[in-house]
């Protein structure tokens, strides 16, 4: 009896299996080796967080999010900061009047509070500490008494270090201060939120690019940066802008100094008052229309 022989028609067939397991086993092996083997890099975490979503494990918003907390490891609180320049903050010493109209105009919930200058930081008021005196009549309270310490926080502080603070120290807001201990900005929970997850937006919240806001057919909330352009478009008008750019420069220009918070100015039948301003730049105007 003859011993069966394997006959060469077999052999590429034979092959090509061979050829299409090599072909699979490669590309599981890629798979495999990247979610055994740990990342060596950054780029290797983002490349199998790509492969994992392309794979359907990972859903558009999950990896978004995750990418985002990645890139907060690598920002500092300069990076997304409400410039000084935007801050919106109360005086001290201001009227209780004052600063109520400053809080609903603003439609903000915290506030720095200062000394003469910016650099002066008393400390934070909440919005809702005020609410007890409004109904209590507390007509003389002083806005000094109703203040919570401030966090300052320097502008290299990385934001998952912050955030970590934030969290267990159960503040929603910080100062930032730079190397020379004056304030360059200040920073919320909020805005490194968003930094992971995208914009939060609630039902109160204004578009941060609309400078204009109609509070009713007389009266409009501006914002000191907003450009003349955009205001003459706005209001059908015709201010100048041969020489400044923005509305805060056409105030400045016709007070002819740096104005305090309540103060008036009329150009070109338009009525403004000051509503926010520190020792250095005009913030927030009230306007008003002739009837």
């Amino acid at each position: 009896m003859l011993t069966p022989t394997t006959t060469e028609h077999n052999t590429p067939m034979s092959e090509d299996r061979s050829s299409n397991d090599l072909g699979d086993k490669s590309w599981i092996e890629k798979i495999s080796a990247a979610f055994s083997a740990e990342p060596k890099s950054k780029a290797d975490l983002i490349e199998l967080l790509d492969i994992s979503h392309s794979n359907d494990l990972l859903d558009g918003d999950a990896l978004n999010i995750i990418k985002g907390a990645l890139e907060v490891a690598e920002l500092q609180a300069r990076d997304v900061m409400v410039p000084r320049p935007q801050m919106i903050v109360l005086r001290d010493d201001c009227e209780r009047q004052d600063y109520l109209e400053a809080i609903v105009e603003s439609g903000h919930s915290r506030f720095p509070v200062v000394g003469e200058n910016i650099d002066e930081v008393r400390g934070i008021l909440l919005a809702k500490d005020i609410l007890p005196t409004l109904v209590n009549g507390g007509e003389k309270t002083k806005l000094s008494d109703l203040v919570r310490p401030a966090v300052c926080v320097p502008e290299s502080k990385r934001l998952n270090v912050l955030l970590r603070e934030f969290r267990e120290n159960r503040n929603h807001m910080a100062i930032v201060i730079d190397e020379y201990g004056g304030v360059s900005g200040l920073i919320t929970i909020e805005d490194i939120l968003e930094e992971i997850v995208g914009e939060i937006e609630d039902e109160t919240d204004e578009d941060s690019d609309i400078f204009i806001r109609k509070v009713n057919d007389q009266d409009f909330v501006i914002k000191a940066l907003t450009p003349i352009d955009d205001f003459n478009e706005y209001f059908k008008a015709n201010l100048d802008d041969s020489e400044y750019e923005t509305i805060g420069g056409l105030i400045m220009q016709s007070f002819g100094y740096m104005p305090k918070r309540n103060e008036i100015t009329e150009i070109d039948g338009y009525t403004f008052r000051v509503v926010n301003a520190d020792n250095r730049q005009l913030h927030l105007l009230r306007l008003s229309l002739e009837g």
